[in-house]
């Protein structure tokens, strides 16, 4: 006795298997490709083409299966390609430290440790520049701006856990928090970057010898 399948059983289950398949190479397709595409997101011009691809090629699964006929699978994945393509967030230039000091002459960056910025303290980075100090929060917002011309002291001191680092300018003191096994190393840097900008004070000529010369 030998058992035959219908031929509408075996359609439906190769409709059914080419489905799965096209299911698992979309999912393995997106898995690889989603490095690339934070990657891809860094740049505003190749996201916004990327955008633009992604709408164009779900609207073709979304026409072509229809006009031919076939499975409404890929339909559904085109429809879900194009909606993507309109609801994707534009991309966010990513600001980074490299381009924040071109942008503000400085020299070096080095690590501010904690900024007391009126009553909230912040994590700061002091971008080093031959006029000016900027200091900077992890927003690259600025908090405060030191002319180095007018700096007269920037010392590194230890207290209890802590270290600090102490720049002063008339009228002026800014306090540079840092904790942790680094503190004293981070401090120290800090303490030297300032000290290499800084104007070297000019000698004090005794009256006595000036009025003689």
């Amino acid at each position: 006795m030998t058992t035959t399948s219908s031929p509408a059983l075996t359609q439906e289950e190769s409709l059914g298997k080419r489905l799965q398949n096209g299911a698992v190479g979309i999912l393995f397709a997106l898995v690889l490709l989603i490095p690339r595409l934070l990657h891809l997101r860094r740049n505003p011009r190749s996201w916004r083409l990327f955008c633009i691809v992604l709408g164009i090629g779900g609207a073709a699964f979304v026409i072509l299966p229809l006009g031919l006929g076939n499975s409404y699978f890929f339909a559904l994945v085109g429809m879900v390609m194009f909606i993507a393509a309109i609801l994707l967030p534009p991309a966010k230039p990513v600001l980074r430290a490299d381009d924040k000091a071109k942008e503000l002459r400085a020299l070096v960056v080095v690590n501010g440790g904690q900024y007391q910025s009126g009553s909230s303290a912040a994590a700061v980075r002091l971008f080093v520049g031959a006029e000016s100090v900027s200091v900077l929060d992890s927003h690259f917002q600025p908090l405060l701006v030191i002319p180095v011309a007018e700096i007269t002291s920037a010392r590194a001191e230890e207290s209890g856990k802590h270290w600090f680092v102490r720049v002063v300018w008339p009228d002026h003191i800014a306090e540079f928090s840092y904790g942790g096994i680094f503190a004293e190393h981070l401090a120290r840097v800090a303490e030297s970057t300032l000290r290499s900008v800084m104007r070297p004070s000019l000698p004090v000529i005794p009256q006595a010898r000036a009025a003689s010369a």
